[in-house]
């Protein structure tokens, strides 16, 4: 699992951390069903108290993001459903896709069509 967490951001971490995990299950790069890393071992590769990933991991379990199975540890749900009826989600991809393809147009790179697309979301 790809997580980062920016120290210098005014965006609480356990904020970032609920943000990212919920993008990476919406893009599909976490299935449900898939594992995410124990509150210890998280916090550990963030650089971040456990009280941090705990509060982002709870936050997600009541979102229905995530379902915490005890001892066999917090997965994606397995109940994962889209917020957007089927039509709204084409016509948000064809929105996406004009705009990665005027980015290009004007000659934006990949880290740039992020860092754009990071900014809309604030």
């Amino acid at each position: 699992m790809n997580l980062e967490v920016d120290h210098r951001s005014a965006v609480p971490p356990y904020e970032q951390i609920r943000v990212r995990v919920t993008e990476l299950v919406s893009r599909g790069a976490l299935a449900p069903g898939d594992r995410l890393p124990t509150v210890r071992q998280l916090a550990e590769d963030l650089g971040v108290a456990p009280g941090t990933v705990q509060r982002a991991y709870r936050e997600l379990e009541a979102e229905g993001v995530v379902e915490s199975r005890g001892r066999h540890g917090t997965v994606v749900s397995e109940r994962q459903r889209s917020r957007l009826p089927r039509d709204r989600r084409q016509a948000l991809r064809r929105a996406a896709s004009q705009f990665i393809d005027f980015a290009q147009s004007i000659g934006a790179q990949p880290p740039e069509i992020d860092e754009a697309l990071d900014a809309a979301r604030r």
